[in-house]
This record gives structure tokens, C-alpha cells and sequence, in this order.
């Protein structure tokens, strides 16, 4: 039982080649539902991990990278047929790249993981929706207007970016030079 979320966590690791095939073949209806599945599993096996304490080294791993792994998959899916701007997929690539080096040295530094806080739920949320919106308008002969959605990108692309600067400012490489870890983890509980 332990391993179920490592297991969903694989699982969600092969939606994206499903993901990608499918979304090459035009079935923008079925890439829908296999990215709300990929959201609820990922939902499910962090839920699963701490209410049972399932927490493995394996699942520490496998989960962020199957989220990121999904998320810019749908990206670049979407900016390679013009439904998304380039430019905001290079910003956020840039940041996930710049938030696992910064992750790697506060785990190095100070021998403790870099947890998610509000602002990083509140933009993952925000991401899930302009790319669940998009493949909404692939499937069902786009009834959301074209500046909604694109207002929604911005604003999420802004609240990713104000997390990266959070998480920077928390970790201590923004402000006072390393904060406290006690202070990070308290902040991260929130």
C-alpha cells in the first residue's frame, strides 16, 4: 500500500507520452481529461504520502518531476500550434530550472527540501487553469474568448514569478543572507 504514490506518480510520468501522442493526433477532448487525471493524481498521491506516511526518497523525486515533466509538456503542446506565447513558456522553464538549482543548494546547505507555500499552490492552480481552459477551447470549438485566456497566462506567468522571488526570499538568496531554516519552515506550514 505504501507504494501507491510512487505508483500514481509513475503513472502520471506515462499520461504525458499519452499526453503528447494523443495531442499530435488532434484528440484535444482525451489530452482534457488525461490532464485533469495528471492534476488529481497528483493531488492524491501528496495527500496519500502524508496523511499515511508514505513519504519515500524514490516518491521525492519522481513526483516533482512528473508535475514539471506534464506541465511543460501541455506547454510546449500548445505553443507549438500557436495557443500559447513562446516567451512565457521560456520564463517559466527558466524558473523551474532556476527553483531545482536553488533547491539543490538549500538541500545541500542546509540539509532540508524546499516546500510549495501559498503563492506556489496559488500559481500551480493558476497554470492548471489556463492550460485545462486552452485544451477546453481545443475540444469544444473555442468558446472562451482569446484575451480571457490570455489575460488568465499573464496573470499566471506573474503570480509563478512572484513565487519564484518568494521561495528565493525564504531560502535566503533574496534579503537577509540565509534566513533561518526554523523560519522557512514555519512559513511553509502555512
Amino acid at each position: 500500500m505504501r507504494h501507491i504514490p510512487n505508483i500514481l506518480s509513475c503513472l502520471r510520468v506515462a499520461m504525458v507520452i499519452a499526453f503528447i501522442i494523443l495531442f499530435i493526433k488532434g484528440q484535444y477532448a482525451v489530452c482534457l481529461a488525461l490532464y485533469i487525471a495528471a492534476f488529481v493524481t497528483d493531488i492524491l498521491d501528496g495527500f496519500l504520502a502524508r496523511k499515511f506516511n508514505w513519504v519515500s526518497n524514490f516518491g521525492k523525486l519522481v513526483d516533482p518531476f512528473a508535475d514539471k515533466f506534464m506541465f511543460v509538456s501541455a506547454l510546449a503542446c500548445l505553443v507549438a500550434i500557436g495557443k500559447f506565447p513562446w516567451y512565457l513558456l521560456v520564463i517559466l522553464v527558466v524558473k523551474e530550472i532556476l527553483l531545482i538549482i536553488g533547491g539543490l543548494i538549500v538541500l545541500k546547505k542546509r540539509k532540508t527540501a524546499v516546500f510549495a507555500d501559498m503563492w506556489g499552490k496559488v500559481a500551480t492552480f493558476l497554470m492548471f487553469m489556463s492550460v485545462t481552459l486552452t485544451l477546453v477551447n481545443l475540444a469544444f470549438n473555442e468558446f472562451i474568448p482569446g484575451i480571457a485566456l490570455m489575460i488568465l497566462y499573464f496573470t499566471a506567468v506573474a503570480v509563478s514569478v512572484i513565487s519564484f522571488f518568494h521561495y528565493a526570499y525564504l531560502a535566503g538568496f533574496i534579503g537577509k543572507k540565509y534566513r533561518s531554516v526554523s523560519a522557512y519552515e514555519e512559513q511553509s506550514d502555512k
